[in-house]
């Protein structure tokens, strides 16, 4: 039967039923844990201000200029739709949850696409184990829906690169400018998308495409310079640039200044006295990140670990538990460092590049902001983190294989000279 099995053409069939199954039955069965336990279901300040603000759309639709209004944009108008059709807040959640089961399967067509089907089941078995996955989809927040629409938008990117159809494009389009106004991550995951587009692009088709329509490329270009400084010299832009400043102030002052890692105090933090002093450019930014630049760098760096999970500042090397629970936490981070010397080693590095660029736009946009107590903002990295180490242990199980095959020849080359030697 093995022959044939080998030779089946259908396994992606066979194994997404039982691993979408799955990934279903861990979210739905947290969701209705906390429906029918009688705790309820988590609550957060931003839940209620995304509740509040979609229930004002509802009564009276008016988008201001401020920050949260605009680069929260596409969360808010689909919470409002969701709210305005089902009404309850936890028929969101259901659908959230529901949303983030299936979206393994878009999981295992990525890994699928870029490596193998091992990469992929194992991918989705991660994605499906995971607890951020399931924690955030049961929050009135924009984390989920996120991790589902970062996904789509790498599915759409890729089908569109392999197939060429017009209807992918059309779709990455759409979900990428959607990305962009449903939180401030999908600005810097898109720049990032964009860099794996001009690797992965002809850029001598690129060259010609532009040449043949560089009018309506240049008018383009200028309508919008335009459009922006209209709305720039005429001060519409003014209540979203000074929330912006404010925004980056809060942040520099309360979270920077106090060398907080995560969005308050721990052991762990960098204390340090600030500069505060104003005198580059008239910048309150530029001038804080210039004047305390090697204390930021020290506090970047331990983001950077912190970045790998609270378990860091908790290991324990003295005792044979500790040590076993380090070696537990430390494997996804083998895995994931395997997983990247492969695909550079096996010369893949281009085309599966995506996955390494998406997680480092989260992993920029926390070591920049903060990483949440939380880490909520650390969630849409997951899957891409997880088709990384699924690679990883896909490479170390075809170089253990390898070597198990070749000690069998060799073996079986010594008896036979042995039995020779005998005779």
């Amino acid at each position: 039967m093995h022959p044939l099995l080998r030779k089946f053409k259908y396994w992606d069939f066979i194994l997404l039923p039982p691993l979408l199954s799955l990934s279903l039955w861990i979210r739905l069965r947290y969701f209705f844990y906390l429906k029918t336990s009688g705790k309820g279901f988590p609550d957060a300040a931003d839940s209620q201000w995304y509740l509040s603000y979609a229930r004002s759309l509802m009564s009276d639709f008016s988008i201001g200029a401020h920050m949260n209004d605009i680069m929260y944009f596409g969360y808010n108008l689909l919470l409002t739709v969701l709210l305005a059709l089902f009404k309850d807040p936890v028929a969101v959640l259901f659908i959230q949850a529901v949303t983030a089961g299936l979206s393994l399967l878009l999981v295992y067509q990525i890994a699928r696409m870029l490596f193998n089907r091992t990469t992929a089941v194992v991918a989705s078995l991660i994605y499906a184990y995971s607890w951020d996955i399931t924690l955030w989809s049961t929050y009135i927040l924009t984390d989920s829906f996120f991790i589902s629409l970062l996904l789509l938008c790498v599915y759409f990117l890729l089908k569109s690169l392999d197939t060429g159809k017009r209807t992918y494009k059309v779709l990455f389009a759409l979900t990428a400018v959607y990305m962009c106004i449903f939180r401030p991550t999908g600005i810097l995951s898109l720049f990032c998308i964009l860099i794996y587009l001009f690797i992965r692009m002809d850029k001598g088709k690129a060259l010609l495409f532009v040449k043949k329509h560089r009018y309506v490329i240049g008018t383009a270009a200028v309508a919008v310079i335009a459009l922006f400084a209209g709305l720039l010299l005429t001060g519409k832009l003014n209540p979203l640039i000074a929330s912006l400043q404010l925004n980056a102030k809060m942040v520099l002052y309360n979270v920077y200044a106090k060398g907080w890692i995560y969005d308050h105090a721990s052991p762990n933090d960098h204390f340090f006295r600030p500069n505060y002093q104003i005198d580059i450019g008239d910048s309150l930014i530029a001038s804080f990140l210039i004047h305390n630049w090697d204390h930021v760098l020290v506090l970047y760096a331990r983001r950077a670990v912190a970045f790998l999970g609270r378990w860091v500042w908790t290991t324990d090397l003295n005792s044979l538990g500790g040590i076993k629970r380090f070696a537990y936490d430390m494997l996804p981070v083998v895995m994931f460092v395997v997983g990247t010397v492969a695909v550079i080693v096996q010369k893949r590095f281009k085309q599966a590049s995506i996955v390494w660029l998406t997680v480092l736009s989260i992993f920029i946009f926390c070591i920049v902001v903060f990483v949440d107590g939380m880490y909520r903002y650390r969630a849409p990295s997951i899957p891409f983190i997880a088709i990384a180490v699924a690679y990883g242990a896909d490479s170390c199980i075809r170089v253990a294989l390898m070597l198990i095959r070749k000690a069998g020849k060799l073996l079986s080359r010594h008896k036979i000279t042995g039995m020779r030697t005998r005779a």
